[in-house]
């Protein structure tokens, strides 16, 4: 049963970092830094998806060249360029296959821990995938009103776990 579960989560969300990597793929240099915020919103998404992947979040800092000012509510002190992004998502990628490579019966029932949730790791771990996808969502939205188009649906991650 495990087994499929972590299949399961990782096909999904997989697919989910698979669609936030064709958005930002897709976004065209000069609508990159607009007023659309294009790539805040991808650089929001993947510190919150490298954060709700520690499993112990009050460890969590996320990866240089990045900085905590997501906890903050304040923008970054600079525009992060696509490159980084692209690597922050694969950092979050390999981050996700450690996790539920990882998982066995008693992790998947281990509590994932901050002041403002307290969820099972199955939970956050779905919570996280929402998250994402959700993003991915609006940046495709954001392509199709700029450039009148935006990638496919990803149905299932396109790598293996």
């Amino acid at each position: 049963m495990i087994n499929n579960v972590k299949e399961s989560i990782w096909n999904q969300f997989g697919a989910s970092i698979d669609m936030l990597e064709n958005a930002i793929n897709a976004c065209l240099d000069e609508h990159w830094a607009t007023d659309t915020k294009f790539w805040y919103h991808a650089f929001h998404c993947l510190f919150f998806t490298d954060f709700y992947l520690t499993l112990k979040p009050e460890t969590f800092s996320p990866p240089a060249p990045f900085t905590e000012s997501e906890f903050e509510d304040t923008m970054p002190e600079r525009v992060y360029t696509k490159a980084e992004l692209l690597e922050y998502a694969k950092f979050c990628r390999e981050k996700l296959r450690n996790l539920i490579d990882g998982l066995d019966e008693n992790g998947v029932n281990a509590r994932w821990i901050n002041p403002y949730k307290d969820f099972s790791v199955i939970e956050i771990l779905l919570y996280n995938m929402r998250h994402v996808q959700h993003h991915a969502a609006q940046l495709n939205l954001i392509l199709r009103q700029t450039i009148e188009d935006a990638p496919d649906w990803v149905s299932r991650a396109g790598a293996e776990i």
